[in-house]
């Protein structure tokens, strides 16, 4: 059995060093409960996930359970279930039998995940998959392997919602790949994917080496192929992906004779935690009733397309199909080849009476093909099909890039000039050269200037400018400041101000105090830990300041952390509540084991955080019921003085330094003066040689 690190004789000189630099940074206190609310962890299904795994790949259950951040056990047999094990993962081997065995007993207490390594080339076996409610296809020679399971994970189990979010944007795009192989696309993923919110993987263009043509139509790539690309395609984005077996009557290459050939791979499209499902309105309303029933947290996208020409938006067949659509569905997706430019206004009209008589929901995502029908799609808001210059192929007649849809709302009036700013020293901020690079890149009419943060009143001066259009303010202000008339939530909590909004209302603009960088630190910390493993467990906190430690403080209050330990500042704000400080070494001896310690010391204490990471070092060792994770976030910039990160890593933490944080934030900034989104790769890929 795994001892915890503390159970193990920790040394004099470490208990020493951690003494030494306790002493350092002395100032930490506990601080009297405020009534201020913090964000809450959305909640978690009860049911145990027992893990399906192949003979010599029972190594996946530990690492499910790590990302879980739960305990685990395996099982020989799936009667042993439930015989009094306290453990959330349970492991039990695929045995040549198991399909039957699951086929005959009922097993809904618990969350079946059927795991298979592709590595030797093999398949699960479809009886067993078809019995399970989902499946997790990986390959342990992939770097990508733990965060493509944490995002598996995270989907399934209600962790994350990404659609919840993309709902509240005010435009969204996606990409459709149209490769017959994953791989031609990976080389440019992330500059195709730059102004999309979603990438489609059209499963009908795929071209399966192993399965030859039949006939005079294409073959349909086999589950095999289309499981190992999707694989592919999930490890190297971190946008949903939207799952499409487009028919031959709809421009797509899949036979329309076999319905049911439609339903398996929809369905295990499903099993394999795909964000959207695309599902055609011509299969039979059992189908798509089944896959709305069966669709778990991936959401249903309905599709009809018209190639005649002749189909009108003022027919009465218009409202029909949305209605017919909307039964099943979370997005209603219509799409018609048009002739004449009026047949876009005929779309805006429908678009309006849809809302009169639906409401929002389901949206509805409308546009017009051919070169005639170009207007609706600037005009479409709701996932809107684009393309990229080095694509092979468009998915659709007149289909647009991102650059040029954002060109023609810029021409309608509809895409503004702004003057948008960049608030501090050094060009104000290192992001600035990268978002006028993105500028570029979508074709936004904006401008971005950099300026240095001059005396008290300056920042005033540059927010009451009538062509004012946002700022990124670095380091941040005071949330207090009275030139922003209204402040988000988090940036009210946390205190400091890092993005203004200019939220046009009718004629007039509102400005918006926002905080970004706690989203930052709150992705980073979710690329190998689904938010639930936080809840409850124990956080050591170190910083200079409390204005350094806020915005931190407020992303592990948003993952549902227990005990927060504090070194080095005294907290008085909102988020002080609950926060304990360590003020001796006792108080680090009380302390078992911290899941998370972050670090926001300035550069020239930075080793004063390395005593730390050895006295909680991790083993090395696993089993049963124990787990081994443990996260570091280095948030200290400039040079600093030692190696935390590199130490931490060595000592057995998943470690993350600021630029991952920067990365993200710098994500989350573009969202909002913009509304544009920027794939998280493509800013890691462009920091090494823009900032």
């Amino acid at each position: 059995m795994m001892q915890t690190a503390l159970q193990q004789p920790v040394g004099m000189t470490l208990l020493a060093d951690a003494a030494t630099s306790l002493t350092a940074l002395k100032g930490s206190t506990s601080i009297a409960v405020s009534a201020s609310p913090t964000p809450t962890a959305p909640p978690e299904s009860a049911r145990t996930v027992v893990t399906l795994f192949t003979p010599g790949q029972e190594g996946i259950v530990q690492v499910i359970a790590e990302i879980l951040g739960k305990p685990w056990t395996t099982e020989t047999s799936l009667s042993a279930l439930g015989r009094g094990s306290s453990a959330v993962v349970v492991g039990v081997l695929a045995t040549k039998n198991l399909a039957r065995d699951l086929q005959e007993g009922d097993y809904t207490a618990w969350i079946l995940v059927n795991t298979h390594c592709v590595d030797d080339g093999s398949f699960p076996e479809e009886a067993l998959s078809d019995c399970c409610h989902y499946e997790f296809l990986y390959s342990l020679r992939s770097p990508f392997f733990r965060r493509d399971l944490t995002r598996f994970l995270s989907l399934i189990l209600g962790q994350t919602r990404p659609h919840e979010d993309l709902k509240t944007k005010s435009r969204t795009n996606f990409i459709s790949t149209t490769f017959p192989d994953v791989h031609a696309a990976l080389p440019n993923l992330d500059i195709l994917s730059v102004g999309s919110d979603a990438v489609e993987i059209r499963v009908d263009l795929l071209v399966d080496p192993a399965t030859p043509p039949s006939g005079t139509t294409s073959a349909v790539p086999s589950l095999r192929y289309v499981g190992q690309q999707l694989m592919l395609l999930r490890q190297h984005t971190e946008l949903p992906i939207i799952f499409t077996t487009r028919c031959t009557k709809e421009n797509g290459k899949f036979p329309m004779d076999d319905p049911q050939l439609f339903y398996r791979y929809l369905r295990r499209a499903i099993q394999w935690g795909v964000e959207y499902i695309d599902v055609e309105l011509w299969l039979p309303e059992s189908i798509r009733q089944r896959l709305a029933a069966e669709k778990g947290n991936s959401i249903i996208m309905s599709a009809f397309h018209d190639f005649s020409g002749t189909w009108k938006w003022t027919s009465p067949e218009a409202p029909r199909i949305f209605a017919q659509s909307a039964q099943y569905a979370d997005i209603v997706k219509m799409i018609a080849m048009v002739t004449t430019i009026e047949a876009n206004y005929e779309l805006e009209y429908f678009r309006s009476e849809i809302r009169k008589t639906h409401g929002a929901y389901p949206l509805l995502s409308a546009v017009n093909m051919g070169q005639l029908g170009q207007l609706s799609r600037a005009l479409n808001t709701v996932f809107s099909p684009i393309t990229h210059p080095l694509l092979p192929m468009i998915a659709a007649p007149g289909q647009l890039t991102a650059a040029e849809i954002n060109e023609a709302l810029h021409i309608m009036g509809q895409l503004p000039k702004r003057d948008l700013y960049a608030i501090g020293s050094f060009r104000s901020t290192p992001q600035s050269m990268f978002m006028e690079k993105c500028f570029n890149e979508l074709s936004l009419p904006h401008s971005l200037t950099s300026i240095d943060r001059g005396p008290m009143g300056s920042v005033e001066r540059v927010l009451t400018q009538a062509t004012f259009g946002g700022a990124s303010v670095h380091p941040p202000i005071p949330s207090g400041t009275g030139c922003i008339p209204a402040v988000s939530e988090a940036a009210r909590a946390i205190g400091l101000v890092d993005t203004i909004v200019a939220s046009p209302q009718g004629p007039q603009k509102t400005l918006v105090g926002e905080n970004a960088t706690w989203k930052g630190i709150r992705a980073t910390l979710t690329r190998d830990y689904v938010p639930s493993a936080y809840r409850g467990r124990t956080a050591i906190l170190l910083a200079a300041s409390e204005s350094e430690a806020s915005a931190a403080i407020y992303a592990l209050r948003s993952l549902g952390v227990g005990a927060i330990h504090t070194v080095g500042f005294r907290a008085r704000g909102p988020l002080a509540a609950g926060l304990e400080p360590f003020t001796s070494i006792q108080s680090v001896k009380r302390v078992e084991q911290p899941f998370v310690m972050v670090s926001a010391l300035p550069p020239e204490k930075s080793l004063l955080v390395q005593p730390l990471l050895r006295h909680y070092r991790t083993s090395g060792h696993s089993s049963p019921p124990s787990t081994r994770g443990k996260v570091y976030l280095d948030l200290t910039r400039g040079e600093r003085t030692g190696d935390p990160v590199n130490v931490a890593v060595r000592a057995g933490w998943t470690a993350y330094g600021i630029e991952d944080v920067d990365a993200w934030t710098t994500v989350e900034t573009l969202r909002l003066l913009v509304g544009q989104n920027v794939p998280f790769d493509f800013v890691r890929m462009a920091s090494g040689r823009v900032f």
